[in-house]
Parts: structure tokens; sequence; C-alpha cells
């Protein structure tokens, strides 16, 4: 039964840290760091665990700094944190974390009259924080705020609790058991909607380039179509677990950004415990269904697996590999699915998408500088690329557009053309059209009207609709 509720508001307010003052796991966080440092140190870290989690901790902590101010606080609890300390209440942060970055979060925050925490040989958790409590407090002689079902070791010897953003199960539990001085409980939590926003299934539509081989080779037949499909699936699923894991590891600058920060991991919505095993899961998945398909699939799908990886840790903070990449990571799902239907990759349609998709990854660069030169207005950086650079990125994407028009038109008088297309003549009116579509892409990007990402901007914008219309009519009346 619940103790009767009591003034507890003159006693020690001790404030757990990870998933309660904040709304993110700090060890989660550090080690995060620790293998964008250097993905080798996955191999030491089991090794430091031999030597205990606070062990552990300690060495993890002292490899790695992290951005106390960026990290996303629970704003509700420190505002009540600030009232209580204007009462003249003694504030205690006790964690689990090591001391370097309880000591970080306890200056940044300029609230606590006591630090607590991990160092290096205990690991303060559970009945550990409850022993610490007592000797410091006396039985009953504090309140404890935290969230998680590790916590009922010491809320039992509390004179009452906090409860924060706590399962439905375990706040009922701890209402039945306990005197609750405090409920805070924040509506961005886990969801099945941050789950959607984290997966990005509006991302999807750059994986329609999958069904290019089977359009342009005519093969149709219903079974070329399902292994499509499959091959399509596939890609979303690994395309899916590649965001999330570039979100974990783009955490800072995420926080950094106006619109980005409202990520589920940045934010603090989705755990970083649940993105791994979101990813994990969906990797699991769409290698079980490249298989299915062939291994040479499979090898395919591994292949853009570990690109976007490089990708993720340092391929794109280094000028001119990134769009490279971007434009690798592209062509791989034309060749991905020429493989998942069996049918022989185009040389032709190899080289036009090379430079197309460079074309719009210079786009994507090019606007993130002329958004950086407007709103700073002088030399800023984003990923090793400087406002300076605006005219040589728009020089280089523009031509590379024009080279990608320059390959169909070669191609339109290629003997493979007219093996292919009774009235290959039509095939102008494609280039015409992806010759317009370019230019106007480039010609709002200079303006400021073009979103960040040129695909996504494809799918919302009716005149792009329209170019689709064109070509997919003109590719059929050239059969």
């Amino acid at each position: 039964m619940p103790q009767a509720r009591q003034d507890t508001s003159q006693l020690p307010l001790c404030v757990d840290l990870d998933g309660s003052l904040l709304l993110t796991d700090t060890l989660w966080e550090s080690t995060l760091k620790l293998l964008a440092k250097n993905i080798l140190y996955v191999f030491l870290i089991p090794l430091w665990l031999m030597s205990g989690k606070a062990a552990m901790k300690r060495r993890i902590s002292e490899r790695v700094s992290l951005a106390y101010h960026l990290l996303p606080h629970n704003e509700p609890l420190v505002d009540y944190l600030r009232q209580q300390k204007q009462a003249g209440r003694k504030l205690v942060l006790i964690t689990a974390a090591d001391e370097k970055i309880a000591n970080g979060i306890a200056d940044h925050l300029d609230l606590f009259d006591v630090i607590l925490a991990s160092n290096g040989k205990q690991n303060l958790s559970g009945r550990q924080k409850a022993n610490i409590l007592n000797e410091h407090f006396g039985e009953n002689g504090y309140v404890y705020a935290a969230n998680a079902a590790v916590d009922i070791a010491v809320w039992q010897h509390a004179a009452a609790a906090i409860v924060v953003n706590a399962q439905k199960g375990l706040l009922q539990k701890a209402r039945s058991m306990f005197s609750i001085e405090k409920e805070f409980q924040t509506e961005t939590r886990s969801g099945l909607s941050s789950v959607i926003k984290a997966i990005r299934p509006h991302q999807w539509i750059k994986n329609t380039l999958l069904f290019v081989p089977l359009i342009l080779s005519h093969q149709l037949a219903p079974e070329s179509i399902a292994t499509n499909v499959l091959a399509f699936v596939a890609f979303c699923l690994v395309a899916s677990a590649i965001y999330v894991i570039n979100d974990l590891f783009d955490l800072d600058s995420d926080r950094l950004h106006d619109t980005k920060k409202l990520r589920p991991f940045a934010s603090g919505a989705l755990s970083i415990q649940a993105g791994c095993w979101m990813a994990l899961v969906l990797l699991i998945l769409a290698t079980v269904l490249a298989f299915s398909i062939s291994m040479q699939f499979a090898l395919i799908i591994a292949g853009y697996v570990l690109l976007t990886s490089l990708y993720t840790l340092r391929l794109k903070r280094m000028v001119l590999i990134d769009v490279l990449t971007l434009t690798s990571l592209y062509t791989i799902r034309i060749i991905a699915g020429a493989v998942a239907i069996d049918v022989p990759v185009s040389y032709w349609l190899l080289t036009y998408s090379i430079f197309i998709f460079l074309s719009l990854g210079l786009v994507k660069r090019y606007i993130e500088l002329h958004n950086l030169f407007t709103k700073y207005s002088e030399k800023r950086k984003a990923r090793g690329y400087s406002v300076n650079d605006l005219p040589v990125v728009l020089l280089f994407g523009v031509c590379s557009g024009f080279v990608s028009v320059l390959v169909m038109v070669l191609y339109i008088n290629d003997l493979q053309a007219s093996k292919l297309y009774a009235q290959p003549a039509w095939l102008w009116i494609v280039c015409m059209a992806v010759l317009y579509w370019i230019n106007r892409i480039w010609l709002l990007a200079h303006r400021g009207e073009l979103h960040e990402d040129p695909v996504l901007f494809a799918v919302h914008d009716r005149t792009s609709y329209l170019i689709v219309l064109i070509v997919l009519l003109s590719l059929f009346l050239a059969l």
C-alpha cells in the first residue's frame, strides 16, 4: 500500500540522470561518439566490460566529450528543479553515469548541491544508489526522481517518489507502492509515429530506381516484376536501417539544425537503444529477402550497407568525395535492379545515372551552402565546403546535368536504341523533358526556393509529375 501523503518539500531532492533529467542515455551517447571516432573500439568495449561496468564507463568517458548543452533535457523537470532550488531545497544529482559526465551536466545546469556518480570502481545503480543515499541522508530522508524499474530499489527507501517518463506499468506500480510527490510524463516519448518518422518511408521513393532496368529492358513478365518488388522491399528495409544508424551518429549536428533537432533520436522521443534494435531488425529482414533473390543481389546489398556506413562515419565530411559517394549509392540501386531480374547492365544507363545523380548531389550541397550564406553572410563551412565554393559547386552541378542529357542524345543514335525501340525519335522528347527539369531544379536552387533534397522536392512538385508523365508517354510511343 502507498504511504500516507506527507510534506516532503523540505527533504533533499535526489535526481536520476539518464532517462529522467535527460531524455537520452549518456552511456549510449558516449559509446556512439567513441565508435564514430574509431569503429575498432567495438572490440575493446567488451574487454573493458570484463573489468566491471563502472570501469568500462570510465574508459569510454575518458576518450570522448559530450556536448552537454545539446543533450535533450527534460524541460518540465528542469523547471521544477529551478523552482525547488529557489525555494531553498537541497538538490542532489545521483547517477550511474561516470563522474566526468555527471560533473559536466551539473556544471551546465548549475543546479545541484551534491553530485554522486559512478567512479570507475562502483557502478552507482539500483541498490548501490539506495545505499549511498541512505548513508548521506538516512532512511526515508530524501525524495528520489527517476524513471526505470531498477529505481524501485531506491524508492523503497525514499520518503517519496517523483516518477519521470515511466512506462504505464511502472507508473501504476509506483502509485500503488509509494508516496508520489510529483509525476512528469513527456508526451513526445516513443511511439509508433516516432518509429515511422525515424525509418523515413517517404525516402523509399529513391528505391524505385530498382525498377528502371525492368522498364528499359522491357522484361515485364510477372516473375520479373515480383522479383523486382522483393528487391525494392529489401532496399527499403536497408535504407531505413541506414537512416536510423545515420541519425544515431549525427545526434550533435542534428541538434544544432533548425528542423533536424526534432528528429526522434536527437529530441529524445526515441531511445538510442530502440534505434539500435530497429536497425538490427531491419538489416536482418533485408538480408533474408536479399538471399531469397540471389547471392549476387545479397552481395550488392552488403556493399551498399558498407558504403553507406563509410559515408556516415567519414566520407560525408570529405569535399567532393561526399557527392561522388551519393552518386554511387544511387547508381548501385540501378545495378541491383538489373541483377535482381538477371538482365545485363547497360553502360549507357550507368553513364547517364552517374552524371544525373552527381548533378542532384551537388544541388543538395549547393542548397546547404546557399542557406549558410543567407543565414550568416560570412565565411562558414558545411561538411568541408565554404560559402566561397557556391559558384564552383553551381558550375559542377549544371555541367554534370548537361552531360547526362548529352549521354541520352548519344544513346539515341546508338545501334542499341534501334534494337529496343521501333521509333527512337520519340526519345528526343525525353531528352528535352529531362533538360528542362535539370535547368528548373538548378534555377530554383539558385533562387533559394528548393528543398535540401531535390528528389523529395520532386515528389511534391506537380511540374515534376508532368515531366515523368511526358517521359513515360514518350518511351511508350518509341516502342
